[in-house]
């Protein structure tokens, strides 16, 4: 057995020789004060039990530690072979499935030939932003090397994503599912459902991701995709008895496009979005855009046959399709007739129908208290930011900005670079919080802000494609949408009572979207397209969130296992 240390100086216990992806869960006090050992592969129990009597580490949060391993691997998602990544072998990644609050400590090893990161998508982070796996936040994992995260899913249920966040790599899969389940004595509104299926979908490209980040080097935008994977692959199927219900949760881990989701023959009861408990409405489909996730109910109440699952491109000319099936474990008659037709409202519906997406006001999310309580539309905002996407050609190359400027990775992480004092790393002053209509320019581009700051954001899509932006680090409420440009006035349409509270949002072509955010999580956090070419190619920034108070209150010491790279090489921490 080694140790290492966790986030609080604390030493605890890590098995050197533990299977390859699975979780080692231990706890540390039961309600009698004494330790506990929820689960191991036959450790050192006293040595374990010793370094886990320790005050600060609280009872309902356990450690659960994995070893995943990185590698190139050949498969055909789209009856082609092509070079994906795969994490312990598998495409998709293994499943997280943890509980709120678990200390999770995950040791990367990086078997590919460059550098590489993946990202928490939708995990706060809290008080973590060392741990969010981005560039502006961590030197990436050097070929032959490892990094062990160690982070929590800090008052948080829902269903969420991890992927690479390092050159084009998500292209070649890399990505998985991230479950967070509510802890024992935490209610839901629902009854607990019979099972749960995770459907991780998206476009998929035949072309390896190597040669789409050579043509979006040389200045080209990448062409439509050739397909939609299910979990991996063009085909899926999830069996139920008939009469029970299961939750569906229905991730879009593509790389472009919307996907609208349905199965044939059933209804949808949205119960949860990013962490959000929703008001329980019904859908025959739903549109889910790029790095968003939902979860469903649905009840097996038809007759005993087998029915189609479908996840097909939105608002494109030509459709893509992928198709599961739903089996009724009493049925004998296999899946028939055409797939079930995609809606026949387009842009102006699939608005409305985000609208109707509520925030459940009496029930609780991951802490007991109900998610009303909170009365974001009561509070004064202290800046609003107003950011518009375009497309400019930069030196004769096709790049993504926001109010004219196209973000640069540097060389140094961000992070690094403020805890380092390390000066001319990144620019608080080139990215204006208002469109200028000035000539594109390029800038590692920061807006700076202030611990417990409450912002409105507004995205001004003046494009004729769709938009998804996310920011990690935080959850914000999505508080209008709508058409043309926005102006002041657009506050009156405002919902400020009970709009849902999500990590990524959609912002229609021609159209404006508006969030809230409450700043209490200092970091650097990204706020970046989720549609990976735009972000690859410069259509994202960094939010400093920042207080001269410098404690353990508002943010953790930097790692002992940092990678230092850039011009942080060689400083001490």
């Amino acid at each position: 057995m080694v140790s290492r240390k966790d986030k609080f100086g604390l030493n605890i216990p890590h098995s050197a020789h533990q299977p390859m992806g699975k979780a080692v869960v231990f706890c540390c006090r039961s309600k009698m004060g004494k330790p506990v050992l929820l689960h191991s592969l036959l450790l050192s129990g006293l040595l374990l039990l010793a370094v886990l009597d320790v005050s600060l580490v609280n009872a309902d949060d356990p450690y659960r530690f994995y070893t995943w391993t990185v590698t190139y691997g050949t498969i055909s998602p789209l009856g082609a072979p092509q070079q994906v990544i795969l994490i312990n072998g598998q495409f998709p990644g293994p499943q997280l499935d943890v509980v709120t609050n678990d200390n999770l400590v995950l040791n990367l090893i990086n078997k590919l030939d460059v550098p590489f990161l993946l990202t928490w998508n939708g995990i706060k982070q809290r008080k973590n932003s060392w741990q969010d796996g981005v560039l502006g936040t961590n030197c990436p994992i050097p070929p032959g090397s490892n990094y062990t995260y160690n982070f929590q899913p800090k008052d948080q249920i829902g269903s969420f994503t991890y992927f690479p966040s390092t050159g084009f790599h998500r292209a070649a899969g890399g990505y998985g599912a991230i479950n967070v389940y509510q802890r024992p004595r935490i209610p839901v509104p629902y009854a607990t459902p019979d099972g749960d299926f995770t459907l991780l979908v998206g476009d998929w490209y035949k072309t390896g991701h190597k040669a789409l980040q050579a043509s979006l080097d040389s200045g080209k935008s990448l062409p439509f995709p050739d397909g939609v994977l299910i979990n991996g692959h063009t085909q899926a199927t999830f069996s139920g008895d008939q009469g029970k219900t299961y939750k569906f949760r229905v991730s879009n881990v593509g790389l472009k496009n919307t996907l609208n989701f349905r199965i044939q023959g059933h209804t949808m009861k949205l119960i949860e979005v990013e962490g959000s408990h929703v008001v329980q409405n019904m859908y025959d489909s739903l549109d889910v855009h790029v790095g968003q996730s939902v979860n469903v109910l649905v009840t097996l109440n038809q007759a005993p046959k087998d029915y189609y699952i479908v996840a097909s491109t939105r608002f494109t000319p030509k459709k893509l399709v992928a198709s599961g099936v739903l089996h009724y474990t009493n049925s004998k008659t296999p899946v028939s007739g055409p797939l079930p037709a995609e809606p026949s409202y387009q842009l102006h519906g699939s608005m409305e129908q985000a609208r109707t997406y509520r925030w459940n006001l009496t029930a609780n999310a991951a802490r007991p208290n109900p998610q009303g309580s909170f009365h974001y539309g009561k509070i004064t905002t202290t800046k609003t930011i107003v950011l518009s996407n375009s497309a400019p050609l930069i030196n004769g190359k096709q790049r993504y900005a926001v109010n004219g400027v196209s973000y640069v990775n540097a060389d140094t992480p961000l992070k690094l670079a403020d805890y380092f004092n390390i000066p001319g790393v990144f620019s608080t002053s080139s990215l204006q919080t208002v469109p200028n209509g000035g000539a594109a320019t390029v800038a590692t581009s920061v807006i700076p802000t202030s611990l417990h700051d409450f912002i409105e954001v507004v995205f001004q899509n003046d494009e004729n494609a769709m938009q998804s932006w996310h920011l990690d680090g935080y959850d914000f409420w999505v508080v209008g949408f709508g058409s043309g440009q926005w102006a002041p006035a657009k506050r009156s349409t405002y919902n400020l009572v009970d709009a849902l509270t999500r990590h990524t949002t959609q912002v229609y072509p021609n159209s404006w979207t508006a969030i809230l955010v409450s700043l209490d999580n200092q970091g650097m956090w990204n706020m970046r397209s989720a549609i990976w070419e735009r972000q690859y190619l410069g259509q994202q920034f960094y939010l400093r969130v920042w207080s001269a108070v410098q404690s353990l209150a508002n943010e953790y010491f930097i790692p002992t296992n940092a990678l230092l790279c850039g011009k942080a090489v060689g400083k001490s921490h």
